[in-house]
């Protein structure tokens, strides 16, 4: 079957890219609520962009990302953790990857890469950061081959239950 990536209008395909993020972060249907008010927010910032991944038309993976900005409130609950490793600099010119997710039935076909490096390959930042949960999976893996590296790990965000690492990569991202 043939991926297509491309731009996506996310505010009008929220639901969609959410039933895929459900999917494969197990999030139940109130998660899912939060979520889509904080992706529709998201996407009203300037430089926010989302890119698709369909399979016949039907949405199988996501990202999305927008210039970081201190105000943001993902940027103050990780500057700490950041500025005790040396790393707050990281903050400053940088385009963070907010969401990037591919259906469990699409994934290890290079989808996930083919979204995170094609959005940041757009970005005019000279770096990339991210969070991804704290412990080793697939995600990171991906993450690490592609230039990405931890800046603070054991990061709590409010309300989640497992803890994350800040990763961050300089621009453009690596190829294997």
């Amino acid at each position: 079957m043939d991926v297509v990536i491309g731009p996506m209008d996310l505010s009008a395909h929220v639901d969609e890219a959410l039933a895929v993020q459900a999917v494969a972060f197990g999030l139940g249907p109130d998660e899912v609520a939060v979520r889509r008010q904080i992706v529709v927010r998201h996407m009203t910032h300037p430089g926010a962009r989302a890119l698709g991944a369909t399979v016949e038309g039907r949405l199988v993976g996501f990202v999305y990302g927008m210039p970081n900005d201190r105000a943001h409130w993902w940027s103050t609950v990780v500057e700490p953790y950041l500025r005790a490793q040396g790393h707050e600099e990281w903050l400053d010119d940088s385009f963070v990857i907010t969401e990037l997710h591919v259906h469990p039935d699409h994934q290890n076909r290079g989808i996930g890469r083919r979204l995170i490096t094609t959005i940041t390959d757009s970005a005019t930042e000279p770096r990339s950061i991210l969070s991804a949960i704290d412990s080793e999976s697939p995600a990171r893996a991906l993450y690490r081959s592609l230039g990405y590296r931890d800046l603070a790990r054991q990061v709590h965000f409010p309300s989640a239950p497992k803890p994350y690492a800040v990763m961050g990569a300089p621009l453009p991202l690596r190829r294997p």
